[in-house]
This record gives C-alpha cells, sequence and structure tokens, in this order.
C-alpha cells in the first residue's frame, strides 16, 4: 500500500495493530478520524492516554478499575464468598449483564497455555489460592470457556484447591464447547450460572 504521506502512513501502521484491524481498514479509520473535528480526536487520543497512564487493577479481583477496589468488590450488597473465576474483563461483564449473579469475581487475566508460553505463574492464580486458604471462600465458580485451555485451567485450580474443604463447581453447559463467554446470549449464561454443577462432575462427563 503506497502512502503520499509518512505521517498517514504511520497513522495507519498503529491502527492496524488492533485486533482484527487490517491495513484497509485501518487506512478508512484513519481517513474517517481526519473529517472529525479536531477536537473529537483529541478527546480520543486524551481518553486513550488517560486510560493507559491511570487504569487500575483491583487488588482483589484483578479486575480492571479506576481505583484499588472495583465496583463489585466494593458493593457491600455483593457476596464475598462466592467467587467465579473468569479470564478477563470481558468475560465479567458478560456474566453481569445477565443479572443472575451476586457474587464476587476473580479475573485470571489468561489461561494456561503451553503452546502460547503461559503458564501458571503468568496468570493470578496464586493469589486466587491465597484468597481461598484465608478461610472466607465458600464457594469457586469456574466460567473459562469449554476450550482445552479453559479445560486445562480449571483442573489446574481445582487440584491446588484440594484439601482446602471450599466448594467448587462449573457453569452449566448451556455455552457450547468451544464458544467464549462474550458471545454467549444473557439468557443462557445467566441460566448456565445459576444451574451451576459441581465441578467433579463436569470431569466425568
Amino acid at each position: 500500500m503506497d502512502f503520499s504521506s509518512k505521517l498517514l502512513e504511520q497513522a495507519v501502521d498503529e491502527m492496524s495493530q488492533l485486533p482484527g484491524i487490517g491495513k484497509r481498514t485501518a487506512l478508512r479509520l484513519v481517513l474517517h478520524l481526519l473529517k472529525q473535528p479536531e477536537e473529537q480526536t483529541e478527546q480520543l487520543a486524551k481518553a486513550l492516554q488517560n486510560l493507559r497512564q491511570n487504569i487500575k487493577l483491583c487488588k482483589n479481583c484483578f479486575n480492571i478499575s479506576d481505583t484499588e477496589l472495583c465496583e463489585i468488590c466494593a458493593n457491600p450488597s455483593r457476596v464475598s464468598e462466592i467467587v467465579c473465576v473468569v479470564e478477563d474483563i470481558r468475560d465479567v461483564m458478560a456474566i453481569e449483564n445477565t443479572g443472575q449473579y451476586r457474587g464476587h469475581y476473580h479475573v485470571l487475566g489468561g489461561k494456561i497455555s503451553p503452546m502460547d508460553g503461559i503458564g501458571p505463574s503468568q496468570l493470578t492464580i496464586k493469589p486466587l489460592i491465597e484468597k481461598v486458604t484465608s478461610g472466607k471462600i465458600e464457594e469457586i465458580i469456574f466460567a473459562l470457556s469449554s476450550t482445552l485451555e479453559g479445560d486445562t485451567t480449571n483442573f489446574y485450580i481445582f487440584k491446588q484447591l484440594e484439601g482446602t474443604g471450599v466448594k467448587t463447581s462449573t457453569i452449566a453447559r448451556g455455552i457450547s464447547v468451544g464458544d467464549e463467554l462474550e458471545y454467549a446470549d444473557e439468557v443462557t449464561l445467566g441460566r448456565s450460572i445459576t444451574n451451576r454443577i459441581p465441578f467433579e462432575n463436569s470431569m466425568k462427563g
């Protein structure tokens, strides 16, 4: 792709680094921004810079937050004894949209994937185990996608929790094997949370 401007080429190159954005789409987006009022583009740039510089991870659940404790963990009406284990913030948002879950979360930041060089130490598994061994957690709900990596991560954490006495469950398989939570419809996902089953039963299946 030939560019008449190095500035345009640089902007397109940066935009095309985003997931699912090829060079042609990146060019279309950059040209769209150029047509907008300058203030609008500046607001977008400031919002992204502010996000990057000031975003935090909740010290309790590792969800993305503006403060040390995210709104969910800081909410006294939530059930702190039940923790739903998810991959990232998109899964938190998907489950919250169902309105069927009132517990806390624990965001792992990914899934165990040896092919990608991601092991347990790269995830927030250790803080989760420490949280459980503190004795304040009654149930852990595994809500990772039903892929090989998701199942491997679930099983690894399950083995780490053996002997703690905490109840472990997993969302019901209303979510198709291989599906990501963020793409599930709210009714199906809500029922999967409500009708969760003991984790041991999921292994038998």
